[in-house]
């Protein structure tokens, strides 16, 4: 994928996004939030409207976009690497053994060195941002976790094992 930025003075900022099929998005973030989004209707580079999202919208495609409010079953995981920290979204699996532990129980940060980042409930309707050793995990529940990759492998283990 390709992204090339351009500063509008008095706009705000053109992306232009070429991904690896050929595609080209281009997506105008304005300064007063809203976000305008353009495809390639042809290779002229003439460039058609699609649609036009205010700030509130933009940041929710984007978590759709970004797996936050669904993952599909054949991603295991999704790795955004920031030299060696590792954001990755587990789901919690029906047989893992951490279903009804809290964070505190598991003993997470101690024994892993990881840190969740957050908690997406099943289905979406409750959201933990930095949830604290209380939290109890649920069956399906998405969890946002920080960590280098050993820290992360630490982190798989405890989610599928428990307390052992």
């Amino acid at each position: 994928m390709d992204i090339r930025e351009t500063y509008l003075p008095g706009i705000g900022k053109k992306f232009q996004i070429k991904s690896r099929g050929g595609d080209v998005l281009i997506v105008v973030v304005h300064d007063d939030g809203r976000r305008e989004c353009y495809m390639e209707a042809d290779r002229d580079n003439d460039f058609k409207p699609v649609f036009s999202l205010d700030d509130d919208e933009a940041r929710m495609l984007a978590s759709i976009v970004g797996g936050m409010q669904y993952k599909p079953r054949a991603l295991e995981n999704i790795e955004m690497v920031l030299d060696d920290l590792i954001i990755e979204w587990y789901r919690v699996e029906p047989t893992y053994k951490s279903v009804g532990s809290s964070i505190g129980q598991l003993g997470v940060r101690n024994r892993s060195g990881a840190s969740v980042l957050a908690v997406v409930e099943k289905g979406g309707a409750t959201k933990h941002i930095n949830p604290g050793p209380d939290l109890v995990l649920t069956e399906e529940a998405l969890l946002i976790v920080a960590g280098e990759r050993s820290q992360q492998k630490a982190f798989r283990d405890i989610l599928k094992n428990g307390c052992e």
